[in-house]
């Protein structure tokens, strides 16, 4: 095959982290209609490589041209102008969001435009063979739907550039199949591909040409078809293909370290096998037959019948949960704390094995932390360093330093190599065939066959939940091991690419969505309200309603701010003592005496103020790298004490005429509040429908995918501060009226409030979902309770108990049917 037009070319590509060289002089072409595979270790600049290409990251010296043209800055928005799509090792799939949403803010409208949308993203999907309830939320898919949905981004750009890293990490054989096809239709209409692997096999599939990475340069590259395998893997790692295994337990096998008998439990039936003293035993199968449910049984995470024996003795699920180091096949997920150091993560399950008298000992720790990463090879900055800022590898790594430092009885690493470079694997190979032989029962699954061959003494091949066939000694081959799962006539699991769970129902997706709340919300308001007017008739009258809605606009207005900066994963401490302030800046020109100019003026002070507030709480969170409680504490202590050098004392009395025009009255209603509840609709309408709003929630579910796909993560930030405060202006007009005088004490207690009524409403605390509606039904509600209170004549005592009990009860009701909805 001839190579056709220059698309991307890289020249004299360096890039540092403090100073230090990720990759250095790396030149390379990628040419249209070829598949061009990257290799290296994890650590060897491949990914760095690929998130300059992308735009995520920028270079530090170089040249970055495409298709002949000089590219300055390469930006996520440049790069998906320019036709480059990148799918990432870990795919930036939304989780709060619904599966339509994370395809709509990804992609063009245009691919979307006309009457029904909703066909064509059920198109898009269809291209990589999945089948999808549209609304629900991506955190219900699992790993490899999840990366079938970011293939299905990217191949629905139609892009002249595709970046793949790491694409079938998590994909069965048959999605795998499909996914090349996928990638053979695209070569052929001209696009260049990019791919990333560390499968020697798929290279030989799909791609035509290869680089090889070491130490972020390049150290060899090649035509897939002129290079050996050895030569690839000296390339890689500077070791043979042959290394790649320790030898082979030469034990006799009798005495039995671990026996199962007759296990059964979810997905499991009638298991039964033994794992003799310094072996390994593999677990095999087509991808979704009951492997991984084996191995959390026999980690004890889950319940299981029949009989489990360590080292003769009978054990129970509560002993093996002590005893077995469990190795999760998703470290994202169950494997690493993303919170945590390296060290924490290494040493959090055994810090007992390091203490003395309750009190851990640090030197102790450190030390047997630098022994084990010794023996791993483990790369770290620091023992201090994030966790997350490891290589896949390293990760994995630390993982099983943690399953060893806890002196494991037994072993169950279910998928250990995933998404492992091939240097990381020989040190995993290594110290599981030592831990092995030094006594410890081990078991491995693995969807890798020739992994199973060069690692394990024995392998059980499972379908349906069953075991078909178990292979020993020279039985245990890559094609024995191939056969036996692809010849069982059936297999248990759906396909990753068949999710529609007949669960999504219309009502259970209600129940699911962050509207649920307004149901329980309603409901308890309206029999409070209905539980206090038979106590006392005057609490229904006309009056008293208009006087909960008037109060309750004030506290909405606010808490619809708050809602915002709890939407991104922030929160905003400062809302009250910005209303405050705000009220105190209004007396010194919304007077009776003053004329209608002033007047004017007064009010684009206060939003003048609230500006600058809100994008100086934005300022220091994003560019002074302030945590949004540090950076809006400050600022509720500084406008606090701006609002007593204003006024040591309440004075300056609001215009009797502008409190007239603002509470004007409908009917029952304030129109303030059917302003309140017009605006909570429109902003309702804004984050479900359109771009803005998905971009809004992505970035309080998960700010790094968010930035991948094109969001502006620090001018969102900036910007939803700014609202938060102009939305707390339009609160303190409210107030203003309410209490009538500049008062620098009034408006303090509107923080906690705002932060309970969103709460209330179904907003979470850690960002990506919410309800502006339901932050106005949880305003309400709160205010309706502490009149209620005053109606059935209860000490301020009892009201704040009354108040905490109503919101129990509303929470309880909330969780109640979530977890309905869940089941």
């Amino acid at each position: 095959m001839t190579h056709g037009d220059v698309t991307i070319r890289l020249a004299g590509i360096y890039k540092y982290f403090s100073g230090v060289p990720a990759l250095r002089d790396v030149s390379l072409e990628f040419y249209t209609g070829e598949v061009h595979a990257i290799l290296g270790e994890n650590g060897a600049g491949k990914s760095t490589l690929m998130n300059i290409i992308s735009g995520t990251l920028a270079r530090s010296e170089g040249e970055i041209s495409f298709e002949g043209r000089p590219i300055q800055q390469m930006t996520p928005e440049m790069a998906a102008s320019l036709g480059i799509a990148t799918c990432f090792q870990h795919p930036a799939i939304i989780e709060d969001l619904s599966v339509l949403e994370n395809l709509r803010m990804a992609l063009p409208a245009s691919l979307f435009s006309g009457s029904q949308p909703q066909a064509a993203a059920q198109s898009i999907l269809a291209s990589v063979g999945l089948d999808l309830p549209l609304r629900m939320r991506a955190e219900g898919l699992t790993v490899a739907q999840k990366h079938l949905l970011e293939i299905a981004k990217a191949l629905a750009l139609k892009p002249k550039a595709l970046i793949l890293d790491e694409p079938t990490a998590s994909l069965d054989q048959e999605a795998t199949d499909m996914l090349f096809d996928r990638i053979r239709e695209v070569v052929k209409a001209g696009t260049s591909v990019i791919y990333i692997t560390h499968r020697l096999a798929e290279l030989r599939q799909i791609a035509h040409r290869v680089t090889v990475l070491r130490d972020g340069r390049i150290r060899g590259a090649a035509r897939v078809d002129d290079i050996s395998d050895t030569d690839l893997v000296r390339l890689i790692v500077g070791r043979t293909l042959e290394s790649a295994f320790p030898p082979k337990s030469h034990g006799s096998g009798k005495d039995t370290a671990f026996s199962v008998s007759g296990m059964s439990g979810k997905g499991l039936h009638d298991i039964s096998f033994d794992v003799p003293h310094g072996q390994i035993i593999g677990v095999a199968g087509v991808a979704g037959n009951g492997q991984s449910e084996l191995m959390r049984v026999l980690a004890g995470l889950e319940a299981g019948g029949g009989t489990i024996s360590l080292r003769g003795k009978a054990t129970t699920q509560a002993d093996l949960l002590r005893q077995a180091a469990f190795m999760p096949s998703d470290r994202h997920v169950e494997g690493v704390a993303s919170g945590l150091t390296v060290r924490e993560n290494a040493t959090f399950s055994a810090l007992e094995k390091f203490a003395v008298a309750g009190i851990v000992s640090s030197k102790e720790e450190l030390s047997r932390v630098r022994s084990i990463f010794g023996e791993l090879a483990v790369k770290t900055p620091s023992m201090e360093a994030p966790i997350l800022s490891l290589s896949g590898g390293n990760q994995q790594k630390v993982v099983m330093s943690r399953a060893l430092l806890s002196d494991p009885g037994i072993i169950i690493a279910d998928e250990p190599t995933q998404g492992v470079d091939v240097g990381a694997r020989f040190e995993i190979y290594r110290i599981l065939r030592s831990v092995s032989e030094a006594g410890t029962p081990v078991v491995v699954n693995s969807s890798d066959a020739v992994e199973l061959e060069g690692l394990c003494d024995k392998v059980v091949v499972m379908s349906r939940g069953r075991i078909v066939e178990t292979l020993t000694g020279d039985e245990v081959t890559e094609e024995r091991i191939v056969a036996a799962a692809v010849r069982a006539e059936t297999h248990g699991g759906d396909s990753v690419s068949n999710a529609r769970a007949s669960r999504h129902g219309a009502f259970s997706h209600l129940l699911q969505t962050d509207n649920a709340p307004a149901v329980p919300l309603a409901l308890v308001t309206i029999l409070l309200g209905l539980y206090v007017y038979s106590q006392n008739e005057n609490f229904l009258s006309a009056y008293n309603v208009y006087n909960i809605f008037l109060l309750a606009t004030a506290l909405g207005f606010i808490a619809l701010g708050q809602t915002i900066a709890l939407l991104m994963g922030g929160i905003d401490l400062s809302v009250g003592p910005l209303a405050g302030f705000l009220v105190v800046v209004a007396s010194f020109f919304i007077n009776d005496d003053k004329s209608t100019f002033v007047m004017i003026a007064g009010f684009a002070l206060m939003f003048a103020g609230a500006l600058i507030t809100g994008a100086v709480n934005g300022i220091l969170i994003r560019y002074a790298n302030f945590t949004p409680i540090a950076a809006t504490l400050a600022m509720y202590i500084a406008i606090q004490g701006f609002s007593f050098l204003l006024r040591d004392n309440p004075d300056g009395y609001i215009s009797s005429t502008a409190t007239d025009w603002i509470n004007w009255q409908w009917g029952p209603f304030p129109v303030a509040f059917l302003v309140l509840v017009a605006i909570a609709i429109g902003a309702e309408q804004v984050l479900r429908r359109t771009k803005a709003g998905w971009r809004l929630r992505a970035v309080g579910s998960d700010e790094d995918s968010a930035r991948r796909m094109g969001s502006r993560v620090d001018l969102f930030f900036i910007g939803g501060y700014i609202a938060c405060s102009l939305l707390t202006a339009l609160g303190a007009i409210m107030l203003m009226t309410q209490i009538g005088v500049g008062d620098p004490r009034q408006g303090v207690n509107y923080t906690l409030s705002s932060i309970t009524a969103v709460v209330l409403g179904g907003t979470s605390l850690t960002g990506g979902r919410g309800t502006f509606i339901g932050t106005v039904l949880g305003a309400v509600l709160l205010t309706e309770v502490l009149n209620a209170a005053t109606f059935l004549g209860l000490t301020q005592t009892y009201q704040y108990l009354f108040q905490g009990i109503l919101i129990v009860i509303a929470a309880l009701i909330y969780s109640t049917v979530q977890r309905r909805a869940t089941r």
